[in-house]
């Protein structure tokens, strides 16, 4: 019979619908049932997209004995972090401060009350590499719940007082109150210069993540010094990423991350908010070099996102698994992306068979499991054919549709689809694409539609076109924010601005402390053990960081000094980590640069149909100056009230013009789209 999981919304919830472990969803009844029999709480938390949350599935909530033990001695709770980042940021920091690591699936016992006691992440089901089985795990937490439950109660209780004592905002120096001064930004890239793999790209060793909000800071770093070194490891890192393993070399897209230090073997779940930053920075890469590669990578991400993730309702859906049937029934990572020889041979002929396998790097030794190989792009010599190498590309694409496709978890995150948002709406407008803008719209009326209630308050997911239980987080505001304002950039649609300020006066009411630090939930939320507050980056900006970014774009567009003073203070944090942590803080970083450089104030007035409108307003998009904003609109008309930049900027001598200000100034306006570009090169 189907666990209460049957009810939920969540992809990876109904992946355990079926368990015979009786478990509950999060909720204040899990606990009370917990309370009323005297039992502990198995808290697991994971994702639909998890290779090792499958794992520990199969082996250990898939059996009977195991389940058994479960229902007997526990109240078993499982979270999908995605829906409730809460949650999981709150458990992980006890995790990480007991073990001094985390993961998932993560496996956290709790009291009746919520207080955590014993942590983990995955179990194995029989002991193994010095790890207890989970029924061991699971045994010795029983006997001491029965046996020493005075002793786990202090525990517990330490544990909690230790996070709750916590406060980032309270230990900042009043140096660290303000935004980073351009010293301060030097330190962070000569940090980020000794960590750099000046042979493979990217930071630090195996495994290897894309380091997308890194990279944003280092180009909008390259626009306002010229440091050619913060810009070459922008290029050697794409580069290495595109060539490598850990970008589908037929079918676009990002995975994950790579398991080793060369970007060769990837973890093969692909996910939204991956591809919509990496889009972003191969799209900002062309503006800044003109790179033919950045070009490719960036339109192909792109097209992937819309091919592959986009769902009926026009959303973008979070993830693809990593693993598939390999053809067997066997559920195998990676099963849908790797080649063997013969493989190529089936599907190509032996003498294109042969040039394929160059080409991709694929060996009879192989570079994965059983001997298959991940396709990458290798330095081979010489002039390669580009025709045959479409046509290659072309057929082996057809076969491997042909193959069990990885599933999809197709709920809808608002935070990553305004990431998605914003990457979209500008690799449209860079490469005259307006398909790719018209989905970066669809998507965000979807969130306006669905997510958004009459308050203006976010749902945090959505599947099916029905909003989720649970309520949006800062990073769902800050995210949507950014995308919202890009797409009102790119497109001229002053609503999309509105609709920001809906969402930024939010952040500042409901997730601002007096000090000006930010919060991951609002005030009226679910009260956990400890009200999560994490400024540093992990797979996506940290909300922290993502609100102060978008405040100050919305400050520079609407003239809110509200907006842009809340904007600055949240940039403290940035001062007080960037320098000893900038691989953790890329985003804040990036906003840091924004502000230093102004940011950059660009309106763009003119009829929207006069070719002359449209060329400056592609010379201000493609306008390098980090984090400079554009307003586009015509004289006389409503765009104004909705972005006040617009206001009170004619037309010179009759013709379509371009307004620049900086710092509270303004340039003389131009109409000549060359100076403009000229003006906003960095």
């Amino acid at each position: 019979m189907p666990n209460r999981l049957a009810h939920e919304t969540s992809p990876y919830l109904l992946q355990h619908a079926d368990n015979p472990v009786d478990w509950w969803p999060w909720s204040a009844d899990a606990f009370e049932e917990a309370r009323r029999r005297g039992v502990p709480v198995l808290l697991s938390v994971g994702y639909s997209s998890c290779h090792w949350c499958h794992v520990m599935a199969h082996e250990s909530f898939e059996d009977p004995a195991t389940a058994a033990l479960l229902n007997d001695h526990f109240v078993s709770v499982k979270v999908d972090r995605e829906e409730r980042p809460d949650v999981d940021a709150v458990y992980m920091e006890a995790v990480q401060a007991a073990t001094g690591q985390g993961g998932w699936p993560m496996t956290v016992f709790l009291t009746p009350d919520a207080e955590p006691f014993y942590f983990g992440t995955y179990f194995p089901p029989e002991p193994r590499h010095g790890m207890p089985s989970f029924g061991q795990v699971l045994e010795g937490v029983r006997g001491a719940w029965t046996d020493r439950r005075d002793e786990v109660g202090e525990v517990a209780g330490r544990i909690v007082a230790d996070l709750s004592g916590r406060s980032l905002s309270e230990s900042l120096t009043a140096t660290e109150q303000r935004p980073p001064r351009p010293e301060e930004l030097h330190t962070a890239l000569m940090a980020l210069t000794r960590e750099f793999d000046a042979v493979r790209g990217g930071f630090g060793g195996a495994p290897k993540f894309p380091p997308s909000m890194v990279l944003e800071f280092l180009l909008r770093h390259h626009a306002r010094t010229g440091s050619e070194a913060a810009l070459e490891m922008v290029q050697a890192t794409c580069a290495a990423m595109a060539r490598g393993g850990i970008y589908d070399q037929l079918g676009g897209g990002f995975a994950r991350y790579a398991v080793d230090a060369t970007w060769t073997v990837p973890h093969f779940e692909k996910m939204l908010y991956d591809n919509a930053l990496l889009c972003r920075v191969y799209a900002h890469l062309w503006r800044a070099t003109g790179s033919d590669l950045a070009r490719r990578i960036a339109v192909e991400t792109a097209d992937f996102m819309v091919r592959e993730l986009r769902t009926d309702e026009g959303g973008f859906a979070s993830a693809l698994d990593a693993d598939s049937d390999d053809g067997s029934g066997k559920h195998v990572e990676g099963a849908y992306y790797v080649w063997t020889p013969e493989q190529l041979r089936a599907v190509l002929g032996e003498k294109d068979a042969e040039f394929a396998a160059q080409y991709f790097g694929v060996t009879e030794e192989g570079t994965f499991e059983e001997n298959a190989s991940v396709l990458q792009l290798p330095e081979i010599g010489g002039l390669v054919d580009a025709e045959r190498v479409v046509s290659v590309k072309e057929r082996l694409l057809a076969a491997r549709a042909e193959r069990p496709r990885p599933g999809r978890d197709d709920k809808i995150v608002a935070s990553w689809n305004g990431l998605a948002i914003a990457a979209l709406a500008e690799t449209g407008a860079y490469f005259d694409r307006p398909d790719l803008i018209q989905a970066a719209t669809d998507a965000a009326d979807l969130l306006v539609r669905v997510h958004m209630d009459w308050q203006a308050r976010l749902h945090r997911t959505s599947r099916d076109g029905a909003p989720g239980a649970n309520s949006g987080v800062l990073e769902d505001y800050a995210n949507v924010a950014e995308g919202f304002l890009t797409l009102a950039s790119v497109s001229g649609e002053g609503v999309w601005v509105e609709f920001a300020g809906f969402f930024l006066d939010t952040v500042l009411v409901q997730f601002t402390a007096q000090d000006g630090a930010l919060y991951d939930t609002a005030s009226d939320a679910e009260t956990l053990i400890r009200r999560p507050q994490d400024p540093t980056d992990s797979a996506t900006p940290s909300g922290w960081t993502a609100a102060a970014g978008a405040l100050l774009s919305y400050g520079a567009l609407t003239g809110s000094g509200l907006h842009r003073d809340a904007g600055e203070r949240a940039l403290g944090i940035v001062t007080a980590l960037g320098g000893r942590a900038p691989r953790f803080i890329g985003w804040g970083l990036a906003a840091a640069e924004a502000a230093l450089d102004g940011p950059r104030e660009v309106a763009v007035v003119g009829p929207r149909d006069d070719p002359a409108t449209r060329a400056l307003h592609r010379a201000a998009l493609l306008g390098t100056a980090p984090g400079a904003v554009v307003a586009l609109g015509a004289p006389g008309s409503d765009d104004s009230e909705e972005v006040p930049l617009l206001m009170e900027r004619p037309l010179v001598d009759g013709r379509p013009a371009a307004y620049v200000c900086r710092n509270f100034t303004c340039e003389r306006p131009t109409t000549d789209p060359e100076e403009l570009a000229e003006r906003l090169r960095g």
